[in-house]
């Protein structure tokens, strides 16, 4: 596939699950993508699509209009910031970047900060779709920072998501994200006690979940994931530990605000007990194995 640049050039970092589909939707959106991960044939894994591999952050960066990250946590977006080789020190030709993974929000004020004092522009995005949502470009990317920097973010945005909103100042995304994915967990939680007692009660679960999903209990969650629970499929989607890092960041922010988030510390308990289970590389229908302990059932 030919290289365009006609619609600008973006230094991507981070080429994982999310990261791996967004950079291909850049590319397919007409924009030139640079791209560099620690893990090498992450990158020469899109070289055939048209991305260019980058040996460095500074490589990817140099020459962008844009820099997205889409990177693990907190402190992989930090090193990209403020590392020996981090966007302080080589800012991006168009010194606008903008980070899509899902980090603290007090690390996100800091970092917006010292980059505009810098004289570059940040904006924390961070996503909900999964990785499905992150293939189909059909991401919902809730956005924080300063608005002449959103709209010039805009059009990259479209190119990876469909509702696209600036949520507010610096840390905004954030906290709209924590919020995000403390609904989800504990929808999760409520589909696996649902799917625990039909279970026990000799219910078909198939039957349960299409009734379920007829009414007011439906659920992206219970239509997506449901059916992995049943057939006792825990293959990697959005990982069990990525989701435990999220509530973690949700618990810090709670506490910092002085929030009694109840509901979420015992899901967030839960998935502690899945990790401690070797379900940490597994997709999140694996917490249904909780309750599989808990009832003495064998999964699927």
């Amino acid at each position: 596939m030919q290289i365009s640049d006609r619609n600008g050039t973006v230094g991507f970092i981070g080429l994982g699950t999310m990261g791996r589909e967004m950079a291909l939707n850049l590319i397919k959106a007409g924009y030139a993508v640079r791209a560099y991960d620690v893990r090498k044939e992450a990158v020469e894994d899109l070289i055939p699509y048209g991305v260019r591999a980058c040996e460095d952050l500074m490589d990817a960066a140099r020459d962008a209009d844009i820099v997205i990250s889409m990177l693990p946590d907190t402190p992989q977006v930090e090193e990209v910031v403020y590392g020996e080789d981090g966007l302080l020190h080589s800012p991006p030709k168009g010194r606008l970047v903008v980070d899509m993974s899902t980090i603290s929000p007090v690390a996100v004020r800091r970092m917006y900060a010292d980059l505009k004092a810098a004289g570059i522009a940040f904006l924390d995005a961070p996503v909900s779709g999964g990785p499905v949502g992150a293939k189909n470009a059909s991401l919902s990317i809730m956005i924080g920072g300063d608005r002449d920097a959103v709209l010039r973010a805009e059009p990259y945005f479209r190119a990876m998501g469909t509702t696209i909103t600036h949520v507010g100042e610096a840390g905004s995304g954030q906290t709209v994200k924590l919020c995000n994915q403390l609904v989800c967990a504990i929808n999760i939680q409520a589909i696996c006690e649902a799917l625990a007692l039909g279970r026990a009660s000799g219910v078909d679960l198939d039957k349960l979940r299409n009734v379920l999903l007829g009414g007011s209990a439906a659920s992206w969650m219970l239509d997506k994931l449901g059916p992995a629970m049943i057939a006792g499929d825990a293959s990697a989607g959005f990982r069990i530990d990525l989701m435990l890092k999220d509530l973690r960041l949700v618990q810090e922010q709670a506490l910092s605000l002085s929030v009694p988030l109840p509901a979420t510390a015992l899901v967030t308990s839960q998935y502690i007990e899945a990790r401690a289970h070797g379900e940490g590389s597994h997709g999140n229908q694996a917490l249904f194995r909780v309750y599989d302990r808990m009832t003495n059932q064998t999964a699927a």
